[in-house]
């Protein structure tokens, strides 16, 4: 008879960086704060939504 095999344990993951560059921390900061100014100014409606009547036009039936 086979004994079952134990499967190995996966690897450890690598240890957290403990200390930070102030440089990267500060570009990461800004990009973050540019994202979300650049995100901000895309909203072209106000708080009621859009107010004016949508521009619809009905169908034609074509070959009649």
């Amino acid at each position: 008879m086979c004994a079952p095999s134990v499967p190995s344990a996966p690897p450890a993951p690598p240890p957290p960086p403990q200390q930070q560059d102030p440089n990267v921390v500060a570009a990461r900061n800004s990009e973050q704060l540019r994202q979300r100014q650049a995100a901000s100014n895309t909203i072209l409606t106000g708080p009621q939504g859009v107010t004016a009547p949508a521009t619809t036009a009905t169908k034609t039936l074509l070959g009649q």
